[in-house]
């Protein structure tokens, strides 16, 4: 009978504690939200976290994108050849730059960088009891450490996103251009043919939301980290792999939201 049982029960469990970190991660969200319409706002914690998380995180976004909208022409050349359809590249590279890839591998690109550097902090600020002083200094750290760092994600990666769907259709273009034997001329009239208002907004808009649950979810980790040096690790790893999978549910989610219809 405990043959039957206890697969059984070890999955509930396991639907609970997901149930009971779920409502907690709610919960910390909601109280770091609530900061914003209470001052006093730390101005210089979110210009810090913004250039943080915006301006350093610029390199690796930009060639992420430009070698993805790269490999995107070449792969749609290849299989699109079969067809006699090449002609359809530039669309497809502009379609899937704005609408997926831009906001998907910044948001992983930045879950790696930033989520992880901001669980790290605030973890060994945990566990080095510098939280504690805050509180002891009348310092919310809510509102000190968490606030600013989820304004600041949500803000920078939707601009990171907009330089990488550029640098994305660019990477296609140059690709298109110099090897596969594309006319310049033609390839940018077929690319702002096929560009549309609204993929670029649900990309921005996808961002916004990615920026906010990477910052969530490296706060969330590192404030409520434990047990030393290797809580910090257990909280660092966390937060990147809770991350990128929040980032790829939302976007599944967002999309067939947006473009279900």
């Amino acid at each position: 009978m405990n043959a039957v049982l206890d697969p059984i029960a070890a999955l509930g469990r396991a639907a609970l504690g997901l149930i009971k970190q779920a409502g907690a991660l709610a919960l910390f969200a909601l109280e770091a939200l609530s900061h914003l319409v209470r001052p006093p706002f730390y101005w210089r914690i979110f210009f810090s976290s913004l250039i943080e998380t915006g301006f350093f995180s610029l390199p690796v976004v930009a060639l992420t994108a430009l070698f993805s909208g790269a490999v995107i022409a070449l792969q749609s050349y290849v299989g699109f050849g079969q067809y006699h359809v090449q002609s359809a590249i530039a669309g497809i590279v502009v379609l899937a730059v704005t609408r997926e890839l831009g906001p998907v591998l910044a948001g992983l690109m930045v879950a790696g960088r930033v989520g992880a550097a901001m669980s790290a902090q605030i973890g060994t600020m945990r566990v080095t009891d510098q939280i504690d002083a805050l509180t002891t200094l009348s310092t919310d750290p809510m509102k000190y450490l968490v606030t600013p760092r989820l304004l600041a994600g949500t803000i920078a990666l939707p601009c990171l996103v907009l330089v990488a769907d550029i640098l994305g259709v660019m990477g296609g273009f140059t690709v298109s251009v110099a090897k596969l034997g594309f006319s310049p001329s033609t390839y940018i009239t077929a690319t702002l043919d096929s560009l549309k208002t609204m993929d670029v907004v649900v990309g921005l808009v996808k961002a916004a939301v990615f920026g906010f649950l990477i910052a969530l979810l490296g706060c969330y980790n590192g404030y409520n980290s434990r047990g030393g040096a290797e809580g910090v690790g257990s909280a660092t790893t966390a937060a990147v792999v809770g991350a990128s999978i929040l980032l790829l549910l939302f976007d599944y989610l967002l999309t067939d939201l947006f473009f279900s219809q």
